[in-house]
């Protein structure tokens, strides 16, 4: 097992790494940006190191910087959290060409993944369910009209290698077509570096639904159930639930097997998810994400498994702790992202937090570094804290979630509670029946109420 592992992120996720190192005896070390020097995770790291400026591409981006921090601190292994370098092929490969572990995935597989049409094509090969549309990158408009042609209005552009809606444009009919293409293109080139897009059919009301795998060097292979994260504004996650209300156990059984043959299959390493679009029945494979997902944690309260020690576990050269006869699905979890913005308009709130107290109780769960006199930085994702929660059914997990709601306190800035709180009273949310575009219909809904 590692002596000592460097957290190459900030925030929630960086307090969570070092957590799980603590129990699992493991040394930290935090690095962190000058805005980030009263973190939290900084403040109960056993070491510290300051890489750089407040701008991520100075410090959290600053490979440089984050690999001297580790030789100079002797750590033995990186962990990449998710966001900033989590995803990065090429930081992957340079942690282990300088001899330090790297929990996560093979360079390999990051890279393979990472190009959204690679990744398509080795799911479809692996037999995965994909998503009908072009086989490869799409060079000219007119290669994109062939393509839209064949599968049919509306489609969907989306960038190679792409993420966060950034580069994806619908077109619903052959005139819509060119400009299209030329925007999807310019803000793939401007988001990403790589102007490659290919095409999709659309699909007009589907469920975001993700299946987590765990997987080790001996061989064995495991999924741990589907997180539904329909709840989405501009393509950003707003509330995830685990497991899906709209799936039934037989459609969960299938999908779980298929990923994880395809995961064995594939050789893949550490934690991954794969994630789909779910309508009539169907699933569409979308993505891979190689690293650790913000919503981690409702896979953690319905199974009991600490999926970020056996990240740790598995980057170690030891077995998974479990087998997929192991896992069991307790109850029902709910995370409610808690972010320092408006909760209607979502601009972001940077600020000081004068007042806080997080909710409590039996199934409550906050993971968060704020604390009364945090000034939440402006140079960040605005992710102030995840509020979980678990219950023995859906709807007591609902009933449990609007209590917490209730007791979180955080003062100072605004924040994405009152949307939160909204929803859980909202009939639709409720029901469990809502799909990926329902968000924005709520939130307009809303704001014509306050008009």
């Amino acid at each position: 097992m590692f002596d000592k592992v460097l957290i190459a992120n900030r925030g929630e996720i960086a307090l969570r790494i070092h957590r799980a190192c603590r129990e699992m005896g493991i040394a930290t070390v935090a690095v962190h940006s000058t805005a980030d020097s009263e973190a939290m995770h900084v403040r109960l790291a056993d070491e510290t190191v300051c890489i750089g400026p407040p701008e991520a591409g100075r410090s959290y981006l600053n490979v440089p910087a984050i690999i001297s921090a580790a030789e100079v601190a002797g750590a033995d292994a990186i962990h990449p959290g998710y966001g900033f370098l989590s995803e990065n092929a090429r930081f992957a490969s340079i942690v282990e060409e300088h001899g330090i572990a790297f929990i996560g995935p093979r360079p390999e597989h990051i890279r393979a993944m990472g190009d959204k049409v690679a990744a398509k094509a080795t799911m479809r090969d692996l037999g995965v369910p994909v998503v009908p549309g072009s086989d490869g990158a799409v060079d000219t408009v007119e290669e994109a009209r062939a393509v839209a042609g064949d599968i049919g209005f509306p489609v969907l552009i989306k960038a190679s290698a792409g993420g966060g809606g950034r580069g994806m444009k619908v077109v619903e009919e052959p005139a819509d077509m060119d400009r299209a293409f030329r925007v999807a293109r310019g803000e793939a080139r401007a988001a990403f570096g790589d102007e490659s897009v290919y095409i999709e059919k659309f699909v007009a009301a589907p469920r975001h639904v993700e299946v987590q795998v765990m997987a080790d060097t001996h061989g064995n292979v495991a999924h741990l159930g589907e997180r539904d994260c329909s709840l989405q504004r501009r393509h950003q996650k707003v509330l995830e639930e685990a497991p899906s209300p709209h799936l039934s156990a037989a459609e969960r059984d299938e999908i779980g097997r298929r990923v994880t043959d395809a995961i064995r299959r594939l050789g893949y390493r550490g934690a991954g998810t794969v994630e789909f679009l779910h309508a009539d029945g169907a699933f569409h494979f979308i993505e891979m994400n190689t690293r650790l997902q913000v919503e981690h944690p409702v896979t953690e309260m319905i199974t009991g498994i600490d999926i970020v020690e056996e990240q740790i576990r598995v980057a170690a050269g030891q077995p998974l702790g479990f087998r997929q006869d192991d896992i069991g699905f307790a109850g029902h979890a709910m995370e409610c992202r808690i972010n320092a913005e408006d909760p209607w308009t979502f601009a972001p709130a940077p600020g000081t937090i004068t007042d806080y107290h997080p909710p409590g109780g039996p199934g409550v769960r906050v993971d968060s570094g704020a604390y009364a006199g945090y000034r939440v930085p402006p140079h960040y994702d605005s992710l102030v804290a995840k509020l979980v929660v678990r219950g023995a059914t859906r709807e007591g997990c609902l009933a449990r979630l609007r209590r917490a709601l209730e007791e979180y306190v955080i003062g100072g800035i605004r924040t994405t509670i009152p949307l939160h709180r909204a929803l859980t009273d909202d009939d639709g949310f409720v029901s469990g029946d809502y799909d990926i575009h329902w968000l924005e219909g709520f939130i307009e809904r809303r704001a014509e109420c306050r008009a």
